[in-house]
């Protein structure tokens, strides 16, 4: 049985994964899988879950909210900000709902920040055209 090494790079963290068999995952285009010995491959992963197998046992899960894959001389790199890992999908998927509902709390602190700042320019902006004059 042929076999591939896995890295999972994050900004805080790095698992290394051996004896791997296969991995699923998902780009723009759609789903895709990769096996042992594949040419040379770069993609943009999709926010979601990929999955890989370990010498053809059972499936591992592994969500992230996007990356970049990268297959290379038989080893595959993913780097992402952040991912999970779990052989229990029900769970993982749970994970990854949470994981989301914090993501779109920060993307709204971000948001009313950068509006408070658009509104605190806008004023100063003013201030400075009208003592111009």
């Amino acid at each position: 049985m042929k076999v591939f090494t896995l890295h999972l790079q994050a900004a805080t963290e790095y698992a290394k994964v051996l004896n791997v068999t296969s991995f699923v995952g998902q780009d723009s285009t759609g789903k895709f899988g990769l096996m042992a010995n594949h040419e040379r491959f770069m993609t943009i992963l999709e926010f979601g879950l990929a999955r890989y197998k370990i010498n053809n046992d059972k499936w591992c899960y592994v969500a992230l909210p996007g990356g970049v894959l990268h297959f290379v001389e038989n080893e595959l790199f993913i780097s992402s900000r952040e991912y999970l890992i779990d052989e229990n999908y029900e769970k993982l998927s749970d994970e990854l709902e949470q994981f989301i509902r914090k993501e779109e709390i920060k993307t709204q602190i971000v948001r009313q920040s950068l509006h408070k700042l658009e509104q605190e320019m806008f004023k100063r902006l003013w201030n400075v055209g009208r003592m111009e004059n």
